[in-house]
């Protein structure tokens, strides 16, 4: 592939991730005065940094024209199945095959970014129009 996508899909990786980890304090700051605290922060840093993500890999990435409804709620099934598999596998690493917590997030997280590149090139983006 000399389209350039998956360096463009590692970078916008690079920026999600940062924004994902600036949002949830910003809110946290934001929403004090609201009485809001850090539990109800977290679906709203969650929320806001799925739209960003998806927002990032249809313009910058994947460069579609298509439907975004269908677009965004396979994105988000594809991260929310992330979410319950990490559930599940995390405790598995640690408890059973003994990995320390951080080793298995690591690890986790590693597949997560080459699951998501073969999701969202294939699924959630592939037949797209492209621009």
């Amino acid at each position: 592939m000399t389209d350039g996508r998956p360096l463009r899909f590692l970078i916008v990786g690079g920026i999600n991730t940062a924004f994902g980890l600036a949002v949830y304090p910003a809110l946290l700051i934001a929403l004090r005065p609201l009485g809001i605290g850090y539990m109800g922060a977290l679906p709203i840093a969650q929320a806001v940094s799925l739209v960003f993500a998806y927002t990032l890999q249809k313009i910058w990435v994947f460069r579609t024209r298509g439907d975004v409804p269908r677009e965004f709620a396979r994105f988000a099934s594809f991260y929310l199945g992330i979410y319950a598999i990490n559930w599940l596998a995390l405790p598995f690493l640690v408890e059973v095959v003994r990995l320390r917590p951080w080793v298995a997030q690591l690890g986790f997280v590693g597949a997560t970014v080459i699951g998501s590149w073969f999701f969202h090139s294939r699924l959630t983006f592939g037949a797209a129009p492209r621009r």
